[in-house]
């Protein structure tokens, strides 16, 4: 399962809301790439695809992942951090054994070799 904090459900909230999307989930995906192997994504869905894991949290806000990108996601946390420096969505994976620097690329025990880091 993939959970979120309270800051980050405040933030996605007042994302949707300034775009009025409410009705939508946030979608959270795993791709190839990046330094470590695999990149972090996430977007908005107006629904979820006929395979996605729906989760729901706190406020009635949606997660929706596909089973690909969940079987690297099981246990991760997302957070919104801010700071001085700026702000932004932060997931703290369990199942990564490297993350890159800027903490959007990682790779797991199962992953893939990444290519040498540019940011």
């Amino acid at each position: 399962m993939i959970t979120l904090t309270q800051p980050a459900s405040a933030k996605l909230q007042s994302i949707m809301t300034e775009k009025g999307i409410q009705s939508h989930a946030l979608r959270v995906f795993v791709s190839g790439g990046g330094c470590s192997g695999l990149n972090y994504g996430m977007t908005f869905a107006e629904k979820p695809e006929i395979d996605d894991k729906v989760i729901e949290v706190d406020g009635g806000l949606k997660v929706v992942v596909d089973p690909a990108s969940l079987f690297y996601l099981k246990g991760a946390e997302i957070d919104y951090i801010d700071s001085l420096m700026g702000g932004g969505f932060r997931i703290e994976n369990p199942n990564a054994v490297q993350s890159c620097a800027c903490g959007s690329s990682f790779r797991t025990a199962a992953g893939e070799q990444g290519t040498p880091c540019s940011g």
